[in-house]
């Protein structure tokens, strides 16, 4: 699995996580949801993704976006 993978996972992951939170506990964990979105969206434009930064470090096979 490259790191593009990884992200879009991780980022699906805590999507889902947190509108189930939402459900469970409490609305404001519609706040995360909205910070993934946004960063994955600026990481579209931008290519900077912190995840993608880590995933780098620990060795992980670069993918066409992060590169």
């Amino acid at each position: 699995m490259n790191i593009d993978r990884i992200v879009m996972a991780f980022a699906g992951f805590v999507i889902m996580l947190s509108l189930l939170l939402s459900q469970i506990h409490h609305p404001y964990w519609l706040f995360l949801t909205t910070f993934v979105g946004l960063n994955l969206f600026q990481a579209a434009f931008t290519g900077f993704c912190p995840l993608a930064l880590i995933l780098k470090k620990v060795g992980g096979k670069s993918g066409a976006a992060f590169s």
